[in-house]
């Protein structure tokens, strides 16, 4: 199975790299997608781009705000399944910031820094790593700290199209002690979309944290799709 891996706001590659090997033992052909960040709609072509690239039934993954990204570029027809790790999944005319201000407010927001031209850019500190990260070793926040990039604001204000989970197959992993998207929030979202729903406790890393977890639900996505195709 191709299946496309789409990172969140500030991320890179990097956000699976512990995933990726795991999968590739199970003999699925990845795309690991590195997004502008400039608006939803920039990130929606490029990752249509990396799609563009496949030769097969393709599943996609989303991280976080990547699932904003797979919920739109899903519409393609070679797309055949939908998996959220702890993202977004946004319904048609809605964006990432509507969602979020509908709750209270996440810890993650006191930690969050504007640039001068609107971006967004979360302050590591100790504080932030106890609070928000707490499950992450100090190599996994190596890792985060290495990815660390500035995310426009269009890419939250943005609204949707016609989501592809309305018509796709969808699977979803809930953090739940995911203190930078609320658990209730992705409980929510899970159930709207009509997903097949696990869970796991943590943060909002899930893909450093739970790999194994994480690589296991998309397999058992891409199994499942390739059944429904016929394969």
């Amino acid at each position: 199975m191709d299946i496309v891996l789409v990172h969140g706001a500030g991320g890179r590659p990097t956000t699976w790299s512990a995933v990726q090997p795991l999968l590739a033992a199970r003999g699925h052909r990845l795309f690991v997608v590195t997004n502008p960040m400039t608006s939803l709609g920039d990130d929606i072509a490029n990752t249509a781009a990396v799609l563009a690239e496949t030769t097969g039934p393709v599943l996609l993954a989303g991280h976080s705000y990547g699932g904003a990204v797979i919920s739109n570029v899903g519409r393609d027809p070679r797309v055949k399944g939908l998996v959220y790790i702890a993202a977004f999944g946004p319904d048609e005319g809605e964006t990432v910031n509507e969602i979020v201000e509908r709750y209270e407010e996440a810890e993650i927001s006191k930690y969050m820094r504007r640039g001068p031209n609107g971006e967004w850019k979360s302050e590591t500190s100790e504080a932030f790593w106890a609070e928000i990260g707490p499950d992450l070793s100090p190599e996994q926040r190596a890792v985060v700290e290495a990815e660390g990039r500035k995310a426009e604001n269009l890419i939250f204000t943005q609204p949707t199209g016609t989501p592809a989970w309305r018509t796709l197959p969808s699977w979803y992993l809930v953090a739940d002690d995911d203190r930078t998207l609320r658990p209730e929030i992705q409980n929510d979202m899970a159930a709207r979309m009509k997903a097949t729903v696990e869970h796991v406790p943590g943060s909002h890393y899930t893909t450093l944290v739970w790999p194994e977890r994480v690589a296991d639900l998309i397999h058992t996505a891409a199994v499942a799709v390739a059944v429904g195709e016929g394969s």
